[in-house]
């Protein structure tokens, strides 16, 4: 017997944040909503969806994060030991790496384009950085987007005070407060960096993954089901309207067929338009303005300070609360969001020779907004198959002159800021692989019109197909340089809002009608 129910009032198609969220506004805003979510991993925390960095066991944390990598999980390109060198291809751990047609001949491609498999999604591994978009980032015909945003910072549980205690965090934004601030308005001024976390009674950091997202509305609500290694190989389509999902069940690999009212698709910016292609879903748009953010870091170690107490050292893996993180946001005259943060917190390994005396040595990080061009795309080849036997993805990317000269710009910026803060560790900064920040964006794009440059309208609806929503950083229309999660997230509220009001008016699944 099939494990799934013959027809739902909404189908969603992944468990990362934005996913979550749709189960989170539904449940709130629609409670008699019968609600499923169809991930492809494995369920790797309890709660499902919490970040593994809350998992505080070493051996089990490395656990939860091998049953993340899929079909990577034990290749030669995650995990590897030591810092990150140029012309490495290396997944972070949690996360695996394309396999190929990551770079095509005279492109330059993502070579290390990620992913990961498992319920939470990329939140179970990110580094909970939630910044504000600003200037261009913005979404100008969303007049509604900063009370969008807060919606995120409520549903990821975002706040600014988590560092306020640690000894070095005030001086470090001091520092780079003086090379940065001058000029800029108060938005625009370096400041605490807002990160999904809490503090538990106890005074342990909580790092917020999908299961906060989810909440006790979400866990308690009788009419909301989550089902793992459930791969979603199609939307069903009748009538040129969502009608359910094809789902097949790899514990068993059979495949069945779930109706649905609405489906809402929330893979990831490439796995999302993967399952749209598959189902015969192809808008002129889709794939398209694929984005990443090119990333240079560096480190510099404190000056003036005194190493901590090693009883205030956190134990291998957690975080030892000295330095914190600050940010520095975004402007249109110097197109990069910067992260720094300590060494010790950052998901990259900058520096190996040296030794990291937890908080001494901050890792600072650039984001560069990316030159859009509709060329940079993700395609499907029907006649080759991934590792999940959907339609092989080739990616199309190439920086562009304005391009280079932001990362040039870049270097010379986080040279600055090295300097401010300290004294740089090695000669120059490194430019990370493309594809390093895992933020990918604008595959499944949001339009104010149904000009051919989109897929989906301001909801998120899907152009031209009544009844498919689609979520996450590929529905993000414009070039960011911060961290895309709290933007996805408030785009998700506002489509689960429109669900929610009209989820009546979507004909009801065949299972029910029957």
């Amino acid at each position: 017997m099939s494990r799934y129910p013959e027809g739902v009032d909404v189908a969603i198609v992944g468990s990362g944040p934005t996913g979550a969220a749709y189960a989170r506004i539904l449940s709130e805003e629609a409670p008699d909503a019968v609600i499923a979510l169809f991930e492809v991993g494995p369920t790797v925390s309890n709660p499902p969806g919490a970040h593994v960095k809350n998992i505080e066991d070493p051996a089990l944390r490395a656990q939860a994060q091998e049953r993340s990598e899929g079909p990577g999980a034990g290749s030669a390109t995650v995990n590897s030991p030591g810092a990150v060198k140029s012309g490495e291809r290396r997944a972070r751990p949690g996360t695996y790496l394309l396999a190929d047609g990551y770079q095509l001949a005279g492109e330059d491609g993502l070579p290390v384009a990620a992913f990961s498999s498992n319920v939470g999604g990329m939140a179970a591994h990110w580094t909970g950085a939630c910044p504000r978009p600003g200037g261009s980032e913005r979404i100008s015909f969303l007049p509604d987007l900063d009370e969008l945003l807060d919606e995120g910072d409520r549903l990821l549980g975002v706040t600014t005070n988590a560092f306020d205690q640690a000894p070095f965090t005030a001086l470090v934004r001091e520092r780079l407060a003086a090379a940065v601030d001058d000029g800029r308005d108060g938005a625009a001024r370096v400041q605490r960096m807002p990160l999904a976390v809490h503090r538990r009674e106890d005074g342990r950091l909580v790092w917020s993954g999908s299961d906060v997202v989810f909440g006790d509305v979400v866990r308690e609500n009788p009419n909301f089901t989550l089902f793992d290694e459930s791969l979603v190989v199609r939307v069903l389509i009748e009538d040129d309207r969502a009608v359910g999902v094809a789902v097949r069940d790899l514990r068993t690999g059979a495949e069945h067929e779930v109706r649905a009212r609405v489906v809402v698709v929330a893979a990831d910016a490439l796995r999302t338009p993967q399952v749209l292609w598959a189902s015969g879903i192809r808008p002129a748009a889709l794939g398209r303005f694929l984005n990443d953010q090119a990333q240079v870091v560096y480190a510099a170690r404190l000056r003036d300070v005194e190493p901590p107490p090693e009883d205030q050292v956190a134990a291998s893996g957690a975080l030892s609360e000295q330095s914190g993180v600050s940010w520095v946001p975004f402007t249109d005259d110097l197109p990069f969001h910067g992260q720094i943060m300590q060494l010790d917190a950052s998901p990259v390994p900058l520096a190996e020779d040296d030794p990291v005396i937890p908080g001494s040595i901050v890792g600072l990080g650039l984001f560069c907004a990316k030159d859009l061009q509709w060329e940079d795309r993700v395609e499907f080849v029907d006649d080759e198959r991934d590792s999940y036997g959907m339609p092989a993805m080739r990616l199309h990317y190439t920086l562009t002159p304005v391009d280079h000269a932001v990362l040039d710009r870049a270097r010379a910026e986080i040279v600055e800021l090295a300097h401010a803060v300290g004294e740089p560790i090695g000669d120059r900064p490194f430019t990370m692989p493309l594809g390093a920040s895992l933020h990918y964006q604008g595959t499944t794009r949001m339009g104010q019109a149904d000009d051919g440059r989109s897929v989906c309208d301001p909801d998120s609806q899907v152009w031209n197909v009544p009844g498919l929503f689609v979520a996450g950083n590929g529905v993000i229309p414009t070039a960011t340089a911060c961290n895309p999660t709290l933007t996805s997230v408030a785009l998700a509220v506002r489509g689960a809002r429109r669900i929610a009001r009209d989820l009546a008016a979507y004909p009801a699944p065949v299972a029910e009608r029957a």
